[in-house]
């Protein structure tokens, strides 16, 4: 997950903060979405909290 963060705050202009929560919002809506998904969500994004 931090290559992803590094990432944002690098192409996005992003801070460090914005960049968790923005990926935060982003794994939260995806297993609201598709709850079967969670368990790969956590994998994938479940880095840091």
């Amino acid at each position: 997950m931090d290559e992803l963060i590094d990432r944002l705050k690098s192409e996005a202009g992003l801070t460090e903060e914005q960049a968790e929560k923005a990926l935060e919002t982003i794994k939260n809506f995806v297993v609201e979405k598709f709850p079967m998904m969670e368990g790969m969500v956590g994998n994938l994004l479940g880095g840091k909290e």
